[in-house]
C-alpha cells in the first residue's frame, strides 16, 4: 500500500532548490520538492511526502488529519515511515537526511 505522510518544511537547500529539510514525526530528513516547483514553499509549510518526494502542499489541518488517520492504520503507517527513513536523497554537497 502506498501512503503519503505529512511533513513540515524546515528549510529549502541553498545548493539545490529541489531539496528541502522536513520534519516528520520528530525526524528531520531531506526530501525532494521538485514536483512542487510551481508552489510557493517556505519554512513552516506542510507537504505530503511519499518515499522521499513531496507530492503536494497541504495546510496544517490536513496534516493533522492525515497523521491521525495514518496512526489509526497501524502497520501501513509504520511501513510508510520506514520507507521515508530509508530514502537516500542527498544534496549536491552530499548532505543526506537521517534519523
Amino acid at each position: 500500500m502506498c501512503l503519503g505522510i505529512p511533513g513540515q518544511l524546515q528549510e529549502i537547500s541553498g545548493d539545490n532548490r529541489h531539496l528541502a529539510r522536513v520534519e516528520v514525526s520528530g525526524v528531520s530528513r531531506v526530501v525532494n520538492i521538485g514536483l512542487l516547483e510551481d508552489e510557493p514553499l517556505s519554512a513552516g509549510d506542510w507537504v505530503l511526502i511519499h518515499v522521499g518526494f513531496a507530492m503536494s502542499k497541504i495546510d496544517e489541518e490536513e496534516a493533522a488529519l492525515a497523521l491521525a488517520s495514518l496512526q489509526l492504520m497501524g502497520q501501513a503507517y509504520r511501513d510508510e515511515l520506514g520507507a521515508f527513513w530509508d530514502s537516500k536523497i542527498t544534496s549536491e554537497s552530499g548532505e543526506a537526511g537521517g534519523r
